[in-house]
């Protein structure tokens, strides 16, 4: 039965956050030491330490942002102007932008648009002798098929990045998600599983680790006899109060996971059998973390299609996010009119590229990522929900879909 309409818990404020005196406590030992700056403090060495050792790796690194965390990534990679990162077609620009700053060219593969991850397939003719690397995403919280992604790495000699900045504690056949690769990078934005309003962190394996320390601190080599900036690099250094902060929300995050988890069964559970609605779809040997709960609209059986679908939703005060994204990440005009370094294009054009055809992005290249994302419905979804939330929740979602349901 259908319950009066409610406001949801929303990890925009406190009311879908988890935030309590773990965090002030933190928070008041870094001010009360008056040391702000992790190169001087322990609060970041020891969310590095101890994030490490929840996912069983032996090296990771905070940062400023997950754009940072995608950032330090890549240059670990070191590629040379023009060089090329196969990534996917639909993901945030805060994963793109960082691989044009470091004079390499994003290519998109496909997704499969009801997981909306890439493949090995996708990947694959997506390889030239230009590659540098493979960029996968496990996209809301939903593991990639990996093993022959990274069959196709070693194949071809190329790293695998893991962005899981949406998937912490995810498991792929027993393995955490960022850990199988070469360099996994994980974000601390506001909406994610833990969080410090901002941040990042990056695990990895040798030789990568030493080059994403320097990347991350202007490539100044402390501790080290002769100490100099080695090479070009950023200041991404996090500070000792998101370190604070972190650290408490990292202490918290298995709990999350499972209440994110839990409920994402009970609503799937709930609307099992929907017609026009699938729930989203998990590779078997997997478990997703639900950083948000998609759902599949059939445009065959629900008239007016997701677009309809969210608007009712949202009349009931469930603001979901039709299409997820307005367009693929290549069709902003930064990547589709090459909007970089003045108006030279670059790395686009330059000698770099001399006698390799054009990079350009077509729309019309990519329909499974248009199917996906026309018929995607992303629900909100926090730690905080209540099970009465889950089944008002279902409960809207049946109303709405046998209301648009075609005769």
């Amino acid at each position: 039965m259908l319950t009066k309409s409610r406001t949801l818990p929303s990890d925009a404020d406190k009311s879908g956050r988890n935030f309590g005196n773990e965090e002030l406590q933190n928070l008041q030992a870094v001010l009360e030491s008056g040391i702000l700056n992790c190169t001087k403090g322990q609060w970041v060495k020891s969310l590095e330490s101890e994030f490490a050792k929840m996912l069983g790796v032996s090296y990771a690194r905070a940062v400023t942002s997950g754009t940072a965390a995608i950032h330090a990534a890549i240059a670990a990679i070191n590629p040379e102007p023009g060089d090329e990162f196969i990534t996917t077609s639909i993901t945030d620009m805060g994963a793109i932008t960082p691989i044009i700053y470091q004079s390499a060219i994003p290519i998109f593969a496909e997704v499969d648009p009801e997981t909306y991850n890439i493949t090995a397939e996708t990947i694959e003719p997506k390889i030239t002798n230009r590659t540098r690397a493979i960029i996968v995403t496990h996209l809301f919280g939903n593991p990639c098929d990996m093993d022959p992604i990274l069959a196709l790495g070693k194949k071809y000699r190329l790293p695998i990045i893991e962005d899981a900045a949406q998937s912490y504690l995810a498991e792929y056949k027993g393995k955490y998600v960022g850990t199988m690769g070469d360099i996994g990078c994980f974000s601390l934005q506001q909406g994610k599983h833990m969080t410090a309003g901002e941040g990042g962190l990056v695990i990895a394996r040798e030789p990568y680790t030493r080059r994403i320390t320097l990347f991350s601190d202007k490539a100044w080599g402390y501790g080290d006899d002769n100490p100099d900036h080695y090479f070009l690099a950023l200041n991404y250094r996090m500070t000792e109060l998101q370190g604070a902060v972190a650290l408490a929300q990292l202490h918290k995050l298995k709990q999350v996971v499972h209440d994110r988890i839990e409920n994402a069964n009970l609503m799937t559970k709930l609307i099992a059998g929907l017609p026009g609605v699938h729930s989203p779809k998990i590779l078997p040997h997997s478990t997703h973390v639900y950083w948000k709960y998609c759902l599949r609209i059939d445009p065959q059986i629900i008239n007016g299609g997701v677009v309809e679908f969210s608007k009712r939703l949202k009349e009931d005060g469930i603001f979901s996010a039709p299409r997820y994204i307005k367009k693929p990440a290549f069709m902003c005009e930064v990547l589709r009119d090459k909007k970089t370094f003045g108006n030279s294009q670059f790395p686009f054009v330059g000698d770099h590229r001399k006698g390799l055809p054009p990079v350009e992005y077509r729309l019309e290249d990519y329909p499974k990522t248009q199917e996906a994302l026309n018929n995607i419905c992303v629900l909100p979804w926090n730690e905080n929900y209540t099970k009465d939330d889950v089944h008002y929740i279902a409960d809207t979602v049946t109303k709405v879909a046998d209301s648009l349901r075609r005769k």
